[in-house]
């Protein structure tokens, strides 16, 4: 496949979904907060993820070790819901945002949910049950699917094995895409391939790196999804999905957000990358199949040299496992997608999924995968159409009230593993893809800064945003507002949505 041709100058592309990065900002109260919604404290900005994670999952790997900077003080940023707050009403509901849904320009096909967290109840619904294209709201199902699938501890792990010939080692990829090839990278935390690159030449003791073979066969293609947008591709907002890659298959590893270049090839340019850590030239890199390890040897039996090279001169077996590093925690790369809206990552998530549940680490075998997932957690499948993990696709299909469904699984502490959705949504007015919204005077937007937390969904003529927003009067709402035939722009269809939610945060509407 040609290399994708740089942006021309001026202005830069329209994302299918865009956002600023801020951070990894986990919000340590929605933990306790989600389990049970009646805690009353606020909701801050904690340090590191790995000192609550249960097991030996949340201990740093060797491509986390070090000492970290501490983080400041974390402040309050959002107000936690009680269960006691008065509950809005839908006739209340209904005056309020009737007059403000009708004027938001969303055109024909505006799709609404929205249900009290704490009982279930609906309160306000337009076509709550239709199905509409998604674009990135997607990744709440996603979200959802693989924290049930995997569980909010289990990493990504990327292996080299020995390979059939003296010398020869090969790279196994298992799905990292935040994988870094030293420490500038792209992705806080990630695992590296220079750390990995030592742990190799330590296993091969007297025996000399000379050729790196890349397997990438976890995923099979196609690389690209059929019914992706054209563009997609030279984009800078997706990528090939591979199972070996460094930094989202970015060139430029610096570039956290926006437009970025995406390698062409991701599992080979990563192997080579890998080839250099080792002192390889990037010439010594080809695609291949690792060879499958020798039968474990009789533990009474004496240890065999070629199977213990390091301290010896004989090479490694065929399969001998040199080396290994692991991905930050599924929650983290849950909280990466959501904040970012990172398809990349999305994608990589939705292939998890089809891994736990035997399917094949396809687009189909994820979007199979995840329906059965979400189908043992009581959604209605049947309201659920995927083609794809991120939302690129405009042949996904869910209802609101599906994903108000998902949020409320996530927020009612009915499934703790969920929480982590929670965690990732970015926040009006300061972090990820509405870190510039909600701050407007004049669209009213500010009311919602701080107490809308929402994954937003952009295509074009596609526009949706659902979340959880705390009311005047403290309640906890779960919403949807999805729209498929959007006539206006981007911004004016952003600020419709916007001023939607922002009602909700504003209106105690109760009796």
């Amino acid at each position: 496949m040609p290399a994708p041709a740089p942006p021309a100058r001026g202005p830069a592309p329209q994302p299918p979904e865009r956002g600023r990065r801020r951070g990894l900002a986990v919000f340590i109260v929605v933990v306790l907060l989600l389990a049970g919604l009646v805690a009353g404290a606020a909701i801050v900005r904690p340090g590191p993820v790995e000192g609550w994670l249960s097991g030996d999952a949340g201990q740093p790997t060797p491509s986390q070790a070090g000492p970290e900077t501490p983080e400041p003080p974390p402040a309050p940023v959002l107000v936690a819901s009680a269960t006691d707050a008065p509950r809005p009403t839908a006739a209340g509901l209904k005056a309020a945002l009737d007059p403000v849904v009708a004027s938001a320009g969303l055109g024909g096909n505006v799709n609404i949910s929205v249900v009290d967290v704490a009982t279930g109840e609906a309160l306000y619904s337009r076509g709550p049950e239709v199905a509409t294209v998604p674009a990135s709201t997607t990744k709440l199902v996603t979200a959802a699917a693989v924290l049930a699938a995997r569980g909010p501890a289990y990493r990504i792990a990327t292996r080299v094995v020995a390979g059939a010939k003296p010398g020869e080692v090969v790279i196994i990829g298992g799905g990292d895409v935040t994988l870094s090839a030293g420490a500038t990278g792209t992705y806080p935390g990630a695992a590296r391939l220079d750390q990995l690159a030592k742990q190799v030449k330590t296993a091969l003791g007297g025996t000399a790196p000379t050729r790196v073979i890349v397997d990438s066969t976890l995923f099979p293609g196609p690389a690209f999804e059929p019914s992706w947008d054209p563009d997609v591709p030279t984009g800078g907002f997706g990528a090939a999905t591979t199972a070996l890659m460094t930094n989202g298959a970015r060139i430029n590893p610096k570039i956290t957000h926006g437009y970025a270049e995406r390698y062409p090839q991701p599992d080979l340019a990563a192997g080579q990358a890998f080839a250099r850590a080792l002192g390889l030239k990037s010439s010594a890199v080809s695609r291949g199949k690792a060879p499958a390890a020798e039968p474990a040897a009789d533990p009474t039996a004496a240890p065999s040299a070629e199977a213990t090279p390091a301290g010896g001169g004989s090479a490694p077996a065929p399969g001998t496992e040199l080396g290994k590093v692991e991905s930050p925690p599924i929650l983290r790369l849950v909280e990466i997608m959501l904040v970012d809206s990172d398809n990349v990552v999305a994608e990589s998530l939705a292939r998890q999924v089809a891994l736990a549940r035997n399917q094949p680490a396809s687009y189909a075998g994820g979007a199979a995968a995840t329906k059965e997932v979400l189908a043992d957690l009581g959604l209605p499948v049947a309201e659920i159409t995927l083609s794809d993990g991120s939302g690129l696709s405009r042949k996904n299909r869910l209802t609101p009230t599906v994903l108000t469904d998902v949020l409320r699984l996530a927020a009612d502490g009915s499934h703790p593993e969920l929480a982590g959705l929670m965690a990732g949504l970015p926040v009006a007015a300061w972090s990820g893809t509405l870190r510039e919204r909600y701050r407007s005077t004049a669209a009213g937007g500010k009311a919602g800064a701080g107490v809308v937390r929402a994954k937003t969904g952009t295509l074009g003529g596609v526009n949706a945003i659902s979340g959880v927003v705390t009311t005047a009067d403290g309640r906890l709402l779960a919403f949807a507002v999805l729209a498929d035939k959007v006539p206006v722009g981007k911004d004016r269809a952003e600020a419709g949505l916007d001023k939607i939610t922002t009602t909700l945060a504003g209106c105690g509407c109760g009796e």
